[in-house]
């Protein structure tokens, strides 16, 4: 009987914990800039969707999960929309999105760092985005800019006319949901 006690408390201390856990508010993606660059190309993705929770105060509760449409891509170019969605590229209907899923999120001078998957192409490896999040009340958005190897996802032929060094700048401004 003492054991049944023991263990139902235990049970019981367990769910209220679970049931109190704080959980970072969730975000509402708002009109979006995904924008790429190099010196030979540039352009945007149009279809980014996916869930961000996020609280300055309780990082360890934040989390992201978003996807960009590789099919969206646009650089201004038909012709070169078109190749970039064939499988030379992107391989837009082998590969249909781009992933991130975050598993850290820090504070880094005066801004963050997330830490996560991502899967582009069919590789997925660790990546570090810096980011930036501007709060005014119930709207803020984030804002990032870094480099991605292609050639760390397999995207085109190493060397060649376009670098393989690719700037990545990204706002989002998002609403409290």
């Amino acid at each position: 009987m003492k054991k049944l006690v023991i263990f139902s408390t235990t049970l019981l201390l367990t769910a209220a914990v679970f049931a109190f856990a704080v959980v970072a508010p969730a975000w509402n993606i708002g009109k979006y800039n995904i924008a790429f660059s190099s010196t030979a190309v540039g352009g945007i993705f149009r279809t980014f969707k996916g869930s961000i929770s996020f609280d300055e105060q309780n990082l360890a509760a934040s989390n992201f999960s978003v996807t960009i449409d590789v099919a969206s891509i646009n650089t201004g170019n038909a012709l070169q929309n078109k190749h970039a969605k064939s499988d030379e590229w992107f391989d837009a209907a082998k590969f249909p999105q781009i992933k991130y899923t975050s598993k850290k999120i820090v504070k880094a001078g005066a801004g963050y760092q997330v830490t996560g998957d991502l899967e582009i192409h069919g590789v997925k490896k660790e990546f570090t985005i810096p980011f930036t999040f501007k709060r005014a009340g119930n709207t803020a958005t984030f804002n990032g800019t870094f480099d991605v190897n292609r050639n760390d996802y397999h995207i085109g032929k190493p060397g060649g006319d376009v670098p393989d060094v690719i700037k990545v700048t990204v706002a989002v401004p998002v609403t409290k949901a």
